[in-house]
């Protein structure tokens, strides 16, 4: 993680290749992320996210709970955040995309729901991307597997401007992010997405559905 001023931001900057996978490393990372985030007022999260091997083995139970709170947390945060998304975004890369406040992508960049063990994946991404559309694209991507291509994530509402250097532009956008810090962002979140209690009930379903593919695959 690097942590790099931008004028009077505090820029906290975090690189995730998906092609790792998800590990109790990057759930340290991600938690310290927030750490820092909670602790420096005026902080703007910067996630730069690509990259998933396509199928990946099932992830560890404890882990994956793990991650989930490490991802809602990230998604509450008092400082907002942003995505600079590249290339292949699936896994925990398109899981960490999807909680950000804001998300630059590159024109070449797809996005795509984890196969582990041949099974598309039923991970909380799927959650967020029905939270923020109802477009076909989506409804592809959860069903069949399909990829959602820059221009359609753009149309669907998932990703909001398209930019060649994604990285770049996050940070042109810090300023402006910084300027929502504090309590009341958590709280205008939550009236965009509704009541909170609906993550909960959609995490149980998700966590429920994981287990079942991991016993079906022998990985449980």
């Amino acid at each position: 993680m690097e942590e790099r001023p931008a004028g009077a931001v505090e820029v906290l900057e975090v690189r995730v290749d998906g092609t790792a996978g998800l590990t109790q490393d990057l759930v340290a990372l991600i938690g310290g992320v927030c750490d820092r985030a909670e602790d420096r007022r005026g902080a703007v999260v910067v996630l730069r996210v690509e990259g998933t091997v396509l199928p990946v083995p099932p992830p560890d139970t404890s882990v994956l709970t793990k991650w989930e709170g490490v991802v809602r947390r990230l998604e509450r945060l008092p400082a907002a955040s942003v995505a600079a998304m590249s290339g292949l975004c699936a896994g925990v890369a398109l899981d960490l995309a999807m909680a950000a406040d804001y998300r630059v992508a590159a024109p070449e960049a797809e996005l795509t729901l984890l196969t582990a063990s041949g099974e598309i994946w039923p991970g909380m991404a799927l959650y967020r991307m029905g939270r923020l559309s109802q477009r076909a694209a989506v409804r592809r991507a959860a069903l069949f597997g399909s990829l959602v291509g820059a221009d359609d994530a753009v149309a669907a509402g998932l990703v909001d401007e398209l930019s060649p250097e994604p990285a770049a532009d996050a940070a042109r956008l810090v300023e402006r992010l910084a300027e929502g810090w504090g309590p009341e962002l958590a709280i205008r979140r939550d009236l965009l997405r509704g009541c909170t209690t609906e993550f909960e009930g959609a995490l149980g379903g998700h966590l429920a559905a994981c287990d079942r593919v991991l016993r079906r695959t022998g990985s449980g």
